[in-house]
């Protein structure tokens, strides 16, 4: 249901997941989930955001100069089996995170179930800001993370289900 997802920067170079991954397995904790994706996009989403809601903090040469540098970078959004743990590690090495709630959905593996899960955030107004999920060819489950603007609203949707 609602997980900590845990958000981070990585540089954008060979070895530098399998350096992550080693780590957190030297400590016993399970990678659940994961996406990685380009962090420019994510630099070029924060500063459409900020052009519409909020306002600037630091010079817009500044702003240039940060999505320039932002595709050295690569932003991991993963789901732990011991987020504590896992938080308190990657604070220890230097990492740079951010710990974001998300809904966690364990669905049944067949056609129409994500097409049912979103079409319920649809009918309650509840906006989808990224999913990722996987499933293994035949299982019959899946897990698929849910980033919905209203987290709140979002849980109270699965939690009648369960």
């Amino acid at each position: 249901m609602v997980r900590a997802e845990i958000q981070l920067f990585l540089e954008n170079a060979p070895g530098q997941l399998g350096r992550l991954a080693d780590l957190l397995a030297a400590e016993g904790i399970n990678i659940d989930a994961m996406t990685i994706q380009d962090a420019s996009a994510y630099v070029r989403e924060l500063f459409k955001a900020r052009g519409k809601s909020l306002k600037r903090i630091a010079p817009a040469a500044s702003y240039g100069s940060m999505q320039k540098d932002s595709a050295d970078y690569a932003l991991i959004r993963l789901l732990v089996n011991h987020t504590d743990k896992a938080i308190d590690l990657l604070s220890k090495k230097g990492y740079l995170f951010d710990i974001m709630p998300v809904v966690a959905l364990e669905i049944e593996n067949k056609p129409g179930t994500l097409s049912e899960m979103a079409r319920k955030f649809g009918e309650e107004g509840i906006n989808i800001q990224y999913v990722y999920g996987s499933a293994v060819p035949d299982q019959n489950r899946s897990l698929f993370v849910f980033s919905p603007e209203d987290i709140d609203a979002a849980a109270k949707i699965f939690k009648e289900k369960e």
